[in-house]
C-alpha cells in the first residue's frame, strides 16, 4: 500500500503551524511581475505560443493569425501565429498556446482601409487579397494586451479582453473607406468541408451575432458570437464564397421592424461591415462576445461583461488581473532569468479555460447544453502533457476554488459523456481521444492529496476507477487481463502500459485516503504493471506480444507513431516509472548502474535527422528530449539513486540549451503550460516528479530570491546564497534554519511558509542525499 508521507527522515524539519500569516503580494509586485513578461517568448520555433490579448483562463484569446493558407503544413502554424512570418490575415479569437496540433482561429476580424477582397491572398504577393503586412517593430505584446500597425492599410489595431468578449481597437487613416471584415471560414488548419455550417445574421440593432460548426480535432464543434461595433454601420455584405452567393444591403434593418434579419448560411461565409467614416478616418472600437451555447448566450455574455466602448477600461482591468496573478510571485534575478520566469507564469495560466455563459451554462461532450450549479465550468484539458507539472503548480499558485471547478469540470464531462469517463484531451467541451492514458486520474488524486475539496470525493474515485475500466479504449481490455497492453493487439504499447500503471498508482492513493482499501489494494497492485514490460536483460522498459514476449527485432532508438511507444522511443521512455523509481533502480542492479545508464541517455550522440519524421522530439541533449513530456522528470531521477548533484548539473545543462527570453526560447510545444510549468518549478528549485505523492524533488534554484504568495495567506520564500554560474551545486540546504538532508520536500511543509534557504558552490557535494533513507518516494521501498 502506498506509505504515509512525509518521509521519516524530514519529520523534524516540519514547519510550526503558528507562523504568522504572509499579506498578499502589494502592487509593486504585481507590476514589476507584468512588466516582466514578453508573449512573443515561444511564438518562434516550436514553441506554438501566441503574442495576443487572454486574461488568465479566459475564453477569448483574441491574437493575430500569420498562418499561411497556401502551405499544407498546419503544424507551424499550430498557434496561428508565427514571429518569423510578415503579414497578417486578421485576428481571430480562440487560440490554444503551445499545442502540436492546429485548430481554433474562429471568428476572424480584418479592419480594412480601401478595397475589399474576399480571400487572404498569397504571403508572397502583397495586395492579392485582404491580409497586410507588418512589421515587429510597429508591435506591442504584454499580458491581456497586443497592438499592430498594418502597414498595407496604414491601420493601427489593438485588441485587449475579459474573460468572454474580445475588444479591438482601429484606427483608420482619412481617405479610404473603412470596412470590417468577418471570416468564419476559420484560420487555422482550414481545408476544404472543415466548416460544416455557419451563419451571419444582421440584428435590428446593429450587433452581428453568427456561429459556426466544425469537423477540425473536435468534430462537431459549435461556437457562437456577437460583435457590435462603436458606431452605426453604412451598409453590410454578406458571402457565400463557397457558391457565389451575395446578400447586400444596408444596416441596420428597420428599426420598427423587430422581426427584420439580414442574413445568410452557408460553409464559406464573409461578412463585410461598412463602418460608414466616409473617408475622414478615425477611431472605431469592435466588441465580440463568444458563448458554447447560443447567439442569444453571446450577447449576454457581451452586455454583462462589456456594456460600454472604453477600451482603456478593458485593457487597465486586463492588467490589474494579469498582476494579481503574476504578483503570486516576487522574485530576484538578472533580467533575462526574470523574463523567462515570469513569461513561464503567465504561460501556465492559460488552461483549462472558462469555457461558460454568465448564466452557469455550457456545451458539454454530448453537444448538449447543461447548467453549472455552484461552480465554474473549464475546458481545454491537454491532460497528457499538463498533469505532470501544469497542474501540479496550478494548486500552489491558484485559489482552492480553480482547483475544485477543474476537477467538478472534469466530472461534469464524465457525467455528460456517452463514453461514461473522464476526458483524454478535451477542448470547447468536446473529446478528441488524443494521446494516451486516463490523466484526468492524477489531476484528481493530486488534488485531493493536497487537500483541495470542493467536490464530491466518492464520485471522482467513482469516475477514476470507471476511466480505468473502460475496455474499449486504449487496449485497456487487455491490460487488465495480462497486465500490459500487447503489442499486436494494439500500438504504442509499452508507453501505454507504463503511463496506465502510474495512473493506477494515484487511483490507490486517493482509494486509501478515502478508506476504500479494497480499491487500494487492486490498484497498488495494477500499479506494479510496469514490471511487466521491464526487459532487465536489456534495461529497457518494451512492448509484449499477447502471448508474453518481447516484440522483436528491437531496435532502441525507433519512434514513429504506431510503435511501441509515444512520440519517443526506448531511450527517452524507459524511465517513466515515476511512482517506483526505486524498484527501477533495482531492476537495473542498484544505484551505480542505474546512474551509469541515466548518463548514457543524456552523453549519447545522436544524429538529430534520426527524429525528422517525429516533429514532437525536440530539444535533444544525448537522447534526452525536453521538447517533449516523457522526457521532463528524467533529470531528477539521479535524487533516487543518491546523486542529487548530478541532477544539480543536468538542470544546469538543460536550462542552459533549452529556455531562452526569445521568440525561439522554447525548444519543443508548450503544450498548454506543461514546459512553462516544468520551468517555473525547476528555476524554484525543486519538481513533482510523481503528482499525488505530496512531495516535490529537490534539483537546485536558478533564482536569487523567490516569494511565493500561498492561497492561504502564507508566504515560502527561496533563497539562493552564492549563487552564479561559478557556483552551480547544492553545498546545503535549510528550511527555517533547520538542516534539510533529505531530497524533497513536501508540499505540507511548503504551504506551512517559511524559508527555504540554499547554499551554492562550486564543487558537488557528494555526500549530501547520498543515504536511502531521505530518497524520495518510491512505492516498493
Amino acid at each position: 500500500m502506498p506509505r504515509p508521507l512525509p518521509l521519516a527522515a524530514c519529520l523534524l524539519l516540519s514547519v510550526s503551524a503558528s507562523l504568522p500569516a504572509a499579506a498578499a503580494p502589494d502592487e509593486a509586485a504585481g507590476a514589476a511581475a507584468f512588466a516582466a513578461v514578453d508573449p512573443f517568448i515561444g511564438t518562434g520555433g516550436d514553441g506554438h505560443t501566441f503574442p495576443g490579448a487572454v486574461v488568465p483562463f479566459g475564453m477569448v484569446q483574441l491574437s493575430p493569425d500569420t498562418q499561411i493558407k497556401e502551405r499544407k503544413d498546419a503544424y507551424g502554424w499550430a498557434a496561428g501565429y508565427r514571429y518569423d512570418d510578415d503579414s497578417i490575415v486578421g485576428f481571430s479569437h480562440t487560440h490554444f498556446s503551445g499545442t502540436g496540433h492546429s485548430d481554433l482561429g474562429d471568428v476572424l476580424v480584418m479592419p480594412i482601409a480601401g478595397e475589399v477582397k474576399l480571400q487572404p491572398g498569397d504571403s508572397s504577393q502583397p495586395g492579392s487579397g485582404y491580409r497586410s503586412r507588418f512589421r515587429h517593430a510597429g508591435e506591442i505584446a504584454e499580458p491581456g494586451y497586443y497592438a499592430v500597425d498594418l502597414d498595407d492599410y496604414g491601420i493601427r489595431a489593438e485588441l485587449s479582453a475579459s474573460p468572454r468578449v474580445g475588444v479591438h481597437r482601429y484606427r483608420f487613416p482619412a481617405g479610404k473607406p473603412a470596412h470590417l471584415l468577418v471570416d468564419m471560414r476559420t484560420s487555422l488548419y482550414d481545408y476544404p468541408g472543415k466548416v460544416l455550417w455557419s451563419r451571419l445574421r444582421l440584428r435590428p440593432d446593429g450587433t452581428l451575432t453568427g456561429f459556426c460548426e466544425t469537423r477540425g480535432w473536435a468534430p462537431g464543434r459549435q461556437l457562437h458570437f456577437a460583435l457590435r461595433v462603436s458606431r452605426p454601420l453604412s451598409g453590410h455584405a454578406f458571402h457565400n464564397t463557397e457558391k457565389d452567393i451575395l446578400y447586400k444591403g444596408f444596416a441596420p434593418p428597420a428599426a420598427d421592424d423587430a422581426t427584420a434579419r439580414a442574413q445568410i448560411e452557408g460553409r464559406a461565409l464573409v461578412g463585410v461591415l461598412d463602418l460608414g467614416l466616409e473617408g475622414q478616418g478615425g477611431e472605431v472600437v469592435v466588441k465580440v462576445a463568444l458563448s458554447p451555447v447560443s447567439e442569444d448566450g453571446a450577447i449576454a455574455n457581451l452586455d454583462a461583461e462589456m456594456p460600454g466602448w472604453d477600451f482603456e477600461r478593458v485593457r487597465a482591468a486586463a492588467r490589474a488581473r494579469w498582476s494579481r496573478a503574476l504578483g503570486v510571485f516576487e522574485v530576484e534575478a538578472d533580467a533575462a532569468v526574470r523574463k523567462s520566469f515570469f513569461t513561464a507564469v503567465y504561460h501556465s495560466l492559460m488552461a483549462p479555460s472558462l469555457f461558460m455563459d454568465v448564466d452557469g451554462r455550457y456545451r458539454g461532450p454530448d453537444n448538449a447544453v447543461h447548467q453549472a450549479e455552484g461552480w465554474t465550468n473549464l475546458s481545454t484539458f491537454s491532460l497528457w502533457d499538463t498533469y505532470r507539472a501544469l497542474h501540479p503548480l496550478l494548486t500552489l499558485i491558484q485559489p482552492e476554488q480553480y482547483n475544485a471547478d477543474v476537477v467538478n469540470s472534469l466530472l461534469a464531462a464524465r457525467r455528460n459523456s456517452p463514453y461514461g469517463i473522464l476526458p483524454v484531451w478535451a477542448f470547447h467541451g468536446l473529446e478528441t481521444w488524443c494521446m494516451i492514458g486516463y490523466h484526468a486520474v492524477p489531476v484528481i488524486a493530486d488534488a485531493y492529496m493536497k487537500g483541495i475539496r470542493g467536490f464530491p470525493a466518492d464520485e471522482a474515485l467513482q469516475a477514476m476507477v470507471a476511466s480505468a475500466e473502460y475496455g474499449p479504449y486504449g487496449g485497456l481490455e487487455h491490460y487488465r487481463r495480462l497486465g500490459y497492453v500487447p503489442i499486436d493487439k494494439v500500438g504504442e504499447a509499452a508507453s501505454k502500459t507504463v503511463e496506465y500503471a502510474f495512473d493506477d498508482w494515484t487511483i490507490a492513493r486517493m482509494a486509501e485516503a478515502l478508506g476504500r482499501k479494497d480499491i487500494a489494494a487492486t490498484f497498488t497492485r495494477r500499479a506494479a504493471n510496469w514490471r511487466n514490460v521491464f526487459d532487465a536483460k536489456t534495461g529497457f522498459l518494451r512492448a509484449r506480444t499477447s502471448t508474453g514476449e518481447f516484440r522483436e527485432p528491437f531496435d532502441p532508438s525507433a519512434s514513429g507513431y504506431g510503435s511501441d511507444y509515444t512520440e519517443g522511443n526506448a531511450w527517452q521512455y524507459s524511465w517513466y516509472v515515476p511512482q517506483d523509481i526505486a524498484g527501477l533502480i533495482a531492476g537495473h542492479g542498484g544505484d551505480a548502474r542505474f546512474v551509469a545508464r541515466l548518463d548514457q541517455v543524456f552523453e549519447a550522440k545522436v544524429d538529430p535527422t534520426l527524429f525528422a519524421h517525429m516533429e514532437d522530439i525536440t530539444g535533444l541533449i544525448g537522447w534526452y528530449a525536453h521538447g517533449n513530456e516523457p522526457s521532463h522528470h528524467v533529470a531528477y531521477l539521479y535524487a533516487y539513486a543518491g546523486q542529487p548533484w548530478r541532477t544539480q548539473e543536468r538542470l544546469g545543462q538543460i536550462l542552459r540549451s533549452q529556455f531562452a527570453p526569445t521568440p525561439q526560447g522554447l525548444v519543443g510545444n508548450d503544450d498548454l503550460g506543461q514546459m512553462s510549468a516544468w520551468y517555473v518549478f525547476t528555476a524554484l528549485g525543486f519538481y513533482p516528479v510523481a503528482p499525488a505523492s505530496n512531495e516535490y524533488v529537490i534539483g537546485r534554484p536558478f533564482l536569487r530570491r523567490a516569494v511565493l504568495h500561498l492561497p492561504n495567506g502564507k508566504k515560502f520564500t527561496v533563497v539562493a546564497d552564492e549563487l552564479d554560474e561559478a557556483h552551480p551545486y547544492v553545498g546545503a540546504v535549510s528550511l527555517d534554519g533547520k538542516a534539510l538532508d533529505c531530497s524533497v520536500i513536501t508540499h505540507a511543509q511548503i504551504l506551512a511558509g517559511g524559508e527555504l534557504r540554499f547554499r551554492m558552490q562550486a564543487t558537488p557535494d557528494k555526500r549530501r542525499g547520498a543515504g536511502k533513507a531521505g530518497r524520495p518516494f518510491s512505492m516498493s521501498r
